[in-house]
């Protein structure tokens, strides 16, 4: 008879670092996005969604951030698809639904009568002439309802805003249209894939002058090469901080000292993955931005707080702000600008802030905007669990407010054991 197994036992010490493991893997946000599984508890956004898979689209999305999507649900999208041109490429139909700016419901408030010139993803691939890979929102100031609507004064499309589905801070919002967008004057004889962005970034920096250092760490650090290769997407802004500006960092020998994977992510810290002109950054209704760090390093950190200060654009890190001096390139879809300062993310630079001793001002965060009213435009019937048209944490910010709480249950749980 086979002798029993011998009892498990578990020190003091290992069951509470079990279950804090346990508890942190769960709590641990995603930082891809998976718009068909945002799309999921929706039903009647199914065949939208589908439609996103099957282009290729969703997977384009997969790696992007600060979006707004404006979705059409079924029985609208049945009844537009019927009107779609059979030469029309519908992947550049569903590009031109995704808006390269993250909009929560009070900056759709905010938006004037008159309207916003709002680039979509669609204007990226080239095949769209002039603006018309843009879409125009305008808001009846009487009930707030929102209207989308194509550039060219001769096209029939527009669409009105039916209701609020997901907002996710920073990231993501969803929309509903009442009809599907159609966008005009796109090159519909131009390739399906998107070329290469065919720019030599280090020339333009030269070329620019005064920015040796910035060009010397791009290129050691292969950051350089990386955004040379990126293939377009949703474009790329950089923020070069000019030689001056590293000469005047008050905390050389802390920068220097960084191991290059840290300096890599302050590197991608002066990175927009979204193309933004200088008009666009003037006017820019979300001022927290993602970056290229934000990528990597998680939803919610290495952020860039965006604003207009004295007739210039100021660029907050809370630890550093920094302005734009000059735009050194500028053809979508990547833009250059010469910076002020040097970019410290407070999630590198933070436990020793500068205090404005290089001579630029503290950071500020963005100021709070009170929660705008239910939407009360025309809805649609939607399906939808719990909370549906209300804005929705992320997930960074959930384990954020969680975290100090489940170090109170681990030391509790270490106690006890």
């Amino acid at each position: 008879m086979a002798s029993p197994s011998p009892p498990i036992f578990l020190s003091r010490f290992t069951l509470p670092l079990l279950i804090c493991h346990l508890l942190l893997l769960l709590l641990t946000p995603i930082s891809s996005l998976n718009i068909t599984t945002l799309l999921s508890p929706y039903p009647d956004l199914s065949d939208f969604s589908a439609l996103l898979s099957t282009t290729s689209v969703a997977t384009d999305l997969s790696s992007r951030s600060s979006l707004t999507l404006l979705a059409v649900p079924n029985s609208f999208l049945r009844s537009s698809t019927l009107h779609l041109p059979s030469s029309t490429p519908l992947s550049d139909v569903l590009r031109y639904h995704v808006l390269l700016e993250y909009f929560s419901f009070p900056d759709l408030l905010r938006l004037p009568p008159s309207g916003r010139l709002i680039t979509t993803l669609f204007q990226t691939t080239g095949r769209a002439s002039n603006n018309l890979g843009s879409v125009n929102i305008t808001r009846d100031p009487t009930t707030n309802s929102l209207t989308v609507l194509s550039p060219s004064l001769y096209s029939p499309s527009n669409s009105t805003v039916l209701s609020l589905v997901k907002s996710i801070p920073y990231t993501l919002t969803i929309l509903t249209l009442s009809s599907l967008l159609i966008p005009s004057g796109s090159d519909l004889t131009a390739s399906e894939t998107r070329p290469l962005l065919g720019l030599n970034i280090t020339k333009a920096l030269i070329d620019g002058h005064n920015f040796n250092v910035a060009v010397s760490m791009l290129i050691a650090s292969g950051v350089l090469s990386e955004l040379e290769q990126d293939e377009g997407g949703a474009g790329i802004t950089l923020f070069i901080p000019t030689d001056d500006a590293f000469s005047d960092l008050s905390i050389p020998a802390t920068f220097q000292s960084l191991p290059a994977d840290k300096k890599t992510v302050v590197l991608k810290f002066h990175v927009l993955h979204s193309y933004y002109p200088l008009g666009s950054l003037e006017s820019i209704v979300n001022p927290v931005q993602p970056t290229l760090a934000t990528e990597e390093m998680g939803a919610g950190s290495f952020t860039l707080n965006i604003s207009r200060v004295n007739g210039s654009v100021a660029i907050a890190t809370g630890i550093v702000q920094a302005r734009v001096t000059q735009t050194v390139f500028d053809e979508n879809p990547v833009a250059i600008f010469g910076i002020s300062k040097v970019l410290l993310p407070k999630e590198i630079f933070g436990k020793n802030p500068n205090n404005g001793k290089d001579g630029s001002e503290s950071a500020q965060p963005p100021v709070a905007v009170a929660s705008a009213p239910e939407f009360n435009g025309p809805s649609v019937d939607l399906p939808a669990p719990t909370g549906f048209r209300e804005e929705i944490k992320s997930g960074a910010g959930k384990c954020g407010a969680w975290r100090p709480f489940l170090a109170s249950c681990c030391i509790g749980l270490y106690l006890l054991v």
